[in-house]
Parts: structure tokens; sequence; C-alpha cells
């Protein structure tokens, strides 16, 4: 709950406040400080607006112009906050559009599906252990169910004391979780934090059960923007935030932030030293670390060290491609892949993207994109690409004889990990500065929020926090609940407490 406080500065009192990053968290924080009346600089070193989900313009082989960005990303319907934050521009969120499943297919000929699964919390765990292919009478009755317990009653930030110093794999080993399960559900989980499971913390594993399954009624179902991000997302929020007075300054690096003693912030880019009341670093884990690195006067040294001890996941790629025919009508607009030498996920842009769909249209074909996440550090880029295709051509036959009209491909190394034992070292929002504070889905906020949804609520509690200092109300934030929503799991749960986990 926002702390007691007046709504708004007034003008003559109105802080000069800089937001590092304008990626979703310094976005939102952005956007919360600016509708308080704050005067809001926002830095972002790209040209355009949104982080990680930035898009720009590219001029394809065919002489069409396209966006690129770094690929799909699914909205879930309890990323609460980060839906809020876009609907400053959409209220309705009418440029969302639903996806009608979240179908998973492994290489060995099992597929899963979420949209019989029920939504509504024990049901919805039962119905996709009832409905998935992956789990057999003979699997249920081998798994431990004592083990399991922790997946019934999940409460943060308790999850984390008992199993961050336990990777996903080692914890789905001593349940005796099915194996055709574990590859075809939870590893494509987990790859969604880019991040291998033998190296991810349990704790964030049954965090995300929690969000999905036993902490809300919204499922496992996903919405997408119908068009690029830019064009649906970012540059709405841009525009909204200057007509509320703040000022964007893409295309800016800051290269040193410092923090005085009588107060205020001086940032640094390359062409000036800016003078603030207070700044919000929203900046990915890489980019933290090298700006604290750069200014010897930011924190306490054992606050530096933990900044210094943020891990970067592993790199990805995303490899978009333009096909001269289409892919069958009946292929999803998204389908999670395992067992496929890397390829993680295949989307059909044309299925929800107004872009690729009038691209498709006009040329009766396809526009395709693959990601492989975790990616070993030394792999090559072109063999990663060309493995791809040989991959898609395996799931989508129809795709052998396809050529390829033109390709774009994001090969990145900026995700937050997660790993075994980390949590307790994971920098909070607030600092040692009272007018400095962290933002970003690497930022701990002790929540039941993961991904993207984690970069926007720590935007807004970087925002609020700031103003909290100054007496100024921030805004009310919603989550799951901090612990499962069924008494009678909760108590099951419970028993697991007593047992102490290998």
């Amino acid at each position: 709950m926002p702390a007691p406080g007046r709504n708004r500065f007034e003008r003559a009192d109105a802080p000069s406040v800089a937001v590092v990053g304008g990626g979703i968290a310094g976005l939102a924080a952005a956007v919360l400080l600016a509708e308080r009346g704050a005067r809001v600089t926002l830095y972002e070193r790209e040209e355009a607006l949104g982080g990680r989900l930035a898009g720009r313009r590219t001029r394809l082989a065919d002489g069409s112009t396209a966006t690129m960005s770094r690929g799909f990303h699914a909205f879930f319907r309890q990323y609460y906050n980060l839906r809020g934050l876009l609907r400053r521009t959409d209220p309705d969120l009418a440029r969302l559009t639903p996806l009608p499943d979240y179908p998973l297919r492994h290489s060995g000929g099992l597929s899963d599906s979420f949209a019989r699964v029920p939504r509504t919390p024990p049901f919805s765990a039962l119905g996709f252990v009832a409905l998935s292919p992956a789990f057999g009478w003979r699997d249920l009755a081998t798994m431990d169910a004592r083990a399991a317990l922790p997946l019934l009653d999940v409460r943060v930030p308790d999850v984390y004391e008992r199993f961050d110093g336990v990777s996903a794999t080692t914890f789905l080993k001593s349940v005796r979780f099915p194996e055709a399960a574990h590859h075809l559900a939870f590893e494509v989980f987990s790859r969604s934090f880019f991040a291998d499971p033998r190296e991810l913390s349990a704790a964030e594993l049954l965090l995300m059960f929690h969000i999905y399954f036993l902490g809300s009624a919204e499922g496992l179902l996903f919405d997408v923007p119908d068009a690029p991000f830019p064009q649906a997302l970012w540059e709405p929020l841009g525009d909204y935030l200057q007509r509320l007075g703040a000022t964007l300054r893409t295309g800016t690096p800051v290269h040193g932030v410092r923090p005085h003693d009588a107060g205020g912030v001086t940032v640094r880019t390359d062409t000036a030293a800016h003078p603030h009341e207070a700044a919000v670093l929203a900046l990915d884990p890489g980019a933290l670390r090298r700006l604290v690195a750069a200014s010897p006067g930011l924190g306490t040294a054992p606050w530096r060290d933990d900044i210094a001890a943020l891990r970067t996941a592993p790199p990805f790629l995303v490899s978009r491609l333009w096909l001269d025919r289409p892919v069958r009508a009946d292929r999803p607009g998204f389908l999670g892949t395992s067992g496929y030498g890397g390829l993680d996920n295949i989307s059909v842009l044309e299925r929800y993207e107004d872009e690729a769909a009038r691209w498709a249209a006009r040329n009766r074909g396809s526009v395709v994109e693959l990601h492989a996440y975790a990616l070993a550090a030394g792999a090559a880029p072109e063999k990663v690409r060309s493995t791809l295709v040989h991959r898609l051509h395996e799931v989508y036959p129809e795709t052998r004889k396809a050529r390829i009209v033109d390709a774009r491909h994001e090969w990145r190394s900026d995700c937050p990990l997660f790993p075994v034992g980390s949590h307790h070292r994971r920098p909070t929002v607030r600092t040692p500065h009272p007018r400095v504070t962290l933002a970003g889905d690497a930022i701990r906020c002790d929540l039941p929020v993961a991904l993207m949804e984690r970069a926007a609520t720590t935007g807004f509690l970087a925002a609020g926090a700031l103003l909290d200092g100054w007496g100024v109300r921030g805004q009310v934030l919603w989550t799951v609940p901090r612990a499962g929503r069924s008494p009678a799991l909760r108590a099951l749960g419970a028993l697991a407490g007593r047992r102490t986990h290998p």
C-alpha cells in the first residue's frame, strides 16, 4: 500500500529525478514519478525506449520495411502491475491480443496444451496433471509425495530461505518428478529464465509454479501485442511521459552517478554532468555492474560487492525468417519446444502481429521466429542459426521447401541469472543512499513476481521509495497471494517444513 501523504508535488517544490534506463522498469518508475509531479529526465543509451523489448526498423531484401526486435514475449494475465503500466495509454488493453493456447512439444512425440486446464486453484494443478500425457498413473505412484509438498504451499520470501540452495533439477529429482513432464513442461519454464535448470535456483521454479498454478486463477494463457513493441507499447508511453512534462534523452548513455553528502545526485553523460535530486537506476545486470564500477562514490563496499556478484544469463539467439510460402494453417502463433537440439520455441508472427500479417498476405508467405536460450559460452552464432533452421524443418516439415527471403538475428547476453544460492546477495530497491534506488528484473523485492512483472513492480517500488521520502503517495501494487490460496493445500505443504530438503 502507498504510504500516507499528499497526492503530488506542488510545482514550486517538484524535485528533479533522473531515471537511468528506458526499459520496463525505468518506464514504470518514470511514469509514477511524473504522474506525481516530479521533474523526470529519462536517460536511455539506445535510440528507442523499451530496453530488452525495444525494436528497430530494418529494410528487407524485397524492399519492404519491418520492425526487428528480440521477439516473442508472453504477457501473462498475472502481470497485474505491467498491465497497469500499459493501461496508462491503452485503458482496455486493446493492443494486446490473446493467444488461444500455450502448446508444448517434445521431440519424443509428446505434446501438451493449457487451453483446457482449469484456471481455479487447486484444480489448475490437478487438471494439468490429469490432462498432460507426460503424467501416467505409474509415474504418479512413484513420485515422492512428501518431497513434492512444498509445491502446494509456496510462501514468499520463505521459499528462498528453504530452496535457494537447491537447483531446479535437483528438486525435481528429489520429487521423482516424471522424466517426460520434467522435459516437456518444467524445462521449458525454467529456460524462460534463460537458464539451464541444473543451474537455476529451485526457489525460482517453485515461485513460478505458485504464480501460474496455485496462486492465481488466470492460468497459463497469455496475451501478445498486436503490433511490434515500439508501436504497440513504448511509443505511446513515451508520448504519455512527455505530456506529463518528462524529458526523454534517448541515445544518451550514462557513464557515472555521484551522490552528494549534502543531498542530490550528479549523472554524467558524454556531454555533461547533470544535477538531480534523486536517481532511479533501472538497468540490466551487466550495465548496472559497469555503472557502479565507474561510480566510485556510489554505495558501501559490501553493497558494491553484491552488485559485482550479479550474474548474467548465458547468451541466447533470436532468428526471424521471412519465408516465401506459408506454414500450415493449423500451426499455432507460439509453440514451446524441448528436445530439439537447442530450439526452445517457434513463433508464427502473422498469427498475431499486424505488420507481419501484412507482409505474409502480400507475399503469400510467413514470418517465423526461432529462439534458443542458455547457449554455451563458446557457441558459434552461425552454427546455432543453421541448427535452428534445421530444427524448424524437423518440427514444421512444410518449411523445408520455403525460400528464406530475408533473415534478422539477435545474439544477446544481458538477462539476469538466478543461480543456486544467489538470492541473499541480490540488491534490493533501496540502496545505501536514500535518494538512489534500483529497479529491474534482477532486483530483489520479495514479492511473488517474475520476469517482466518483476521489472514493472520494482520500477514502481523504486519510484515509491523516493516519493515516500518526500511525503508523496506512491501507488497500490497487486500480486498473486504470497502464499497458496487453498487452506487444505497449505496445511499439507506445511508438513514439508518439518522435513530437511537434501
